[in-house]
């Protein structure tokens, strides 16, 4: 470490952000390196260094000889006005090293509202921010993350886009750009190298264009250039890399503990999810598997505690062995188990009391939507008996604290439909005066809801945005239906989700209202502190753009969409069905029930779709 930038952390809070040197991490004779990857996470430390993603990427890149993978993140403001003051550059934690003298700046974005943190690593790194502005001396600037479903906004920004999952084609981009540079071929010639190698968006290969009513009206991919780029993915997850001797922090971070993935994508189908789409088809990883692997990181890292995770972690074939397996280790030593993303129509009484054993912590749901007619629209699957019962079975087990989660501004949504997140929370508040164990603890409902954002590569991608006075007016109407002891009504900021529908549906021209909003002082938009959604709107006026273009207008089916550059799979008109069965109500089955067609096990081939519904099978296998 430097002593001027030893100096400033003496400065600032929570300096253990900054100084790397624990347990894990990853130290190369440089000698041996050909590579040096930075890796970034756009937000703090204690958010990055959550990130199962950004473990595996880490540690992934790390057991490739000849490549050193080092992590940065974005600094809190008392740390970025330190650093400029001094004029120290933005390092990898490592080694020190300020990331412009490394090969590949490489970011993980999974939300938008960290865009503007990209931009700013970037600046502080010593490096332009447009592609166009860096030369052959300077890094590779990548990224990839599920933001990069549409990478158009930060096209002006990043040489390529990694589009899917990275286990191998990160591996495969590294390789090339190693040989390329090595023998002295110019930058744009990699580029199209790159481009060839699936799951690789090089935006400078493409032309956009637009038309007098604003309207994208083309997209030419240069010679050579695939279109779309199909998504890459890890196919086999027994075969998948995972961090058994991941770092463990010197400081708190916000998921101290072994996070587990037993299995990708979702069978579900909730029209409004994007994350249950591009991350199609269902990949398991088998109990007996996951639990070595489990056991092992607990073994290695001393954690008290484990998550066990997916998008639908209940959901899980294996999910009875598995916690049997874990628990017989577990539970001897005082390590505790957690289930997030519990659904309410499978939550049991034998799956309650197995993550009771050790420690109780509260119980989180989300219905989505308060009626039954949107919960349908949505696909959500759920009916209220199933809500009811679920935590029916909680309060008789001895639970006292449950969180529901719902969204305003469904598409279809009414009054009615909002003023139906207060009667069925009502109604969740009755059962439990009628079955909780122990009534003199009380009981403690928490509501939440926020704007839904319509997401590319969804049924719902075509819906406008609720108008953000639309939004605070129902907010109104359920906050005064909510007057109800011991239930207490949370609510998300409507600017926020704004902003985040129209980085999430925007185009290219996006960029000069992202670079102005950044010089004007926009970053960490993700912390309510920081966000000024005045400045983003003086951004768009002095670029001429209107954000309610992108986040409140409906599309039309014909419409060229700015992200249809890339493709997860999922064919288009088969969204557009599961949007028209929305709007007549129409619930689609989940995969296991009957494959609905949707492309995505196209990407797996060979491997055939899995429909069996034995639900304590060793983990199962693809679902299409």
């Amino acid at each position: 470490m430097n002593r001027e930038l030893e100096r400033i952390l003496r400065t600032v809070r929570k300096p253990a952000r900054y100084t790397g040197g624990e347990y894990n991490e990853v130290i190369k004779e440089r000698g041996g390196v050909r590579l040096r990857v930075a890796l970034c996470f756009p937000d703090v430390y204690e958010i990055g260094m959550s990130n199962l993603g950004f473990k595996i990427l880490y540690g992934l890149a790390n057991a490739t000889d000849g490549v050193w993978c080092e992590r940065v993140f974005a600094p809190w403001d008392d740390m970025e006005a330190a650093m400029r003051g001094a004029g120290v550059l933005l390092y990898g934690l490592e080694s020190g090293d300020p990331i412009r003298d490394f090969d590949v700046v490489a970011f993980s974005i999974g939300y938008e509202m960290a865009y503007t943190n990209v931009l700013n690593m970037l600046d502080l790194a010593g490096l332009p921010v447009r592609a166009s502005d860096r030369d052959e001396s300077m890094p590779l600037v990548i990224a990839g993350g599920t933001c990069c479903y549409n990478p158009e906004p930060l096209a002006d920004f990043i040489d390529l886009f990694i589009i899917g999952e990275g286990e191998e084609v990160n591996g495969e981009v590294f390789a090339e750009y190693a040989r390329s540079r090595d023998a002295g071929v110019p930058r744009g010639v990699f580029l199209e190298r790159a481009a060839v190698l699936g799951g690789v968006y090089v935006p400078s290969l493409y032309d956009t264009e637009y038309g007098p009513d604003g309207l994208l009206s083309s997209v030419t991919p240069r010679p050579g250039a695939p279109m779309p780029v199909v998504k890459r993915i890890a196919r086999d997850l027994d075969a998948a890399y995972f961090p058994e001797k991941a770092i463990v922090p010197s400081t708190e971070i916000v998921h101290d503990r072994v996070a587990l993935e037993v299995f990708r994508g979702c069978i579900r189908g909730c029209r409004f999810c994007q994350a249950g789409y591009v991350y199609r088809p269902v990949r398991s990883r088998s109990a007996s598997s996951a639990a070595r692997l489990g056991l092992a990181a607990l073994s290695d890292s001393g954690y008290d505690e484990m998550s066990i995770l997916s998008l639908s972690t209940s959901d899980y074939r294996g999910l009875r062995r598995l916690t049997h397996e874990l628990l017989g280790w577990c539970e001897p030593r005082g390590v505790g188990l957690s289930l997030p993303s519990l659904r309410a129509d499978n939550f049991s009484v034998e799956m309650m009391r197995s993550v009771q054993k050790v420690r109780r912590s509260g119980l989180t749901f989300a219905p989505e939507a308060g009626s039954q007619r949107l919960r349908d629209v949505i696909n959500k699957n759920v009916t209220r008996e199933d809500i009811l019962n679920t935590c029916r079975i909680a309060f008789e087990g001895g639970w006292s604290s449950v969180k529901l989660y719902f969204m305003l501004g469904l598409p279809t949504e009414t009054d009615e439909d909002v003023l139906a997140i207060a009667e069925l929370t009502g109604q969740i508040l009755h059962v439990w005066r009628e079955s909780a164990a122990n009534k003199r603890r009380g009981v403690r409902i928490t509501v939440s809801t926020s704007c839904f954002v319509p997401k590319p590569h969804t049924p719902f991608q075509w819906e406008p945005q609720l108008a953000a006075g639309e939004y605070l007016r129902r907010v109104e109407l359920l906050r005064g239906a909510m007057r109800m002891r011991s239930v207490v009504y949370n609510w998300h900021d409507a600017g926020t989700g704004f902003i985040e529908a129209a980085l999430s549906r925007g185009d290219r021209r996006l960029g000069r209202a992202l670079e102005r909003v950044w010089r004007d002082g926009a970053r960490l938009d993700a912390w309510d502190e920081h966000f000024s959604l005045e400045r983003w709107l003086a951004a768009f006026e002095k670029c001429g753009i209107d954000p309610a273009f992108y986040a409140e207008r409906e599309r039309a089916r014909g419409e060229l969409l700015p992200w249809s550059v890339v493709s997860p799979g999922v064919g288009t008109e088969y969204l557009w069905s599961e949007r028209e069965a929305a709007r007549a109500g129409a619930v689609t089955p989940d995969c296991r029930v009957k494959c609905t067609g949707c492309g995505a096990s196209a990407l797996t081939a060979p491997v055939p779709c899995d429909s069996d519904t034995d639900t304590d099978t060793d983990g199962g296998g693809i679902v299409g």
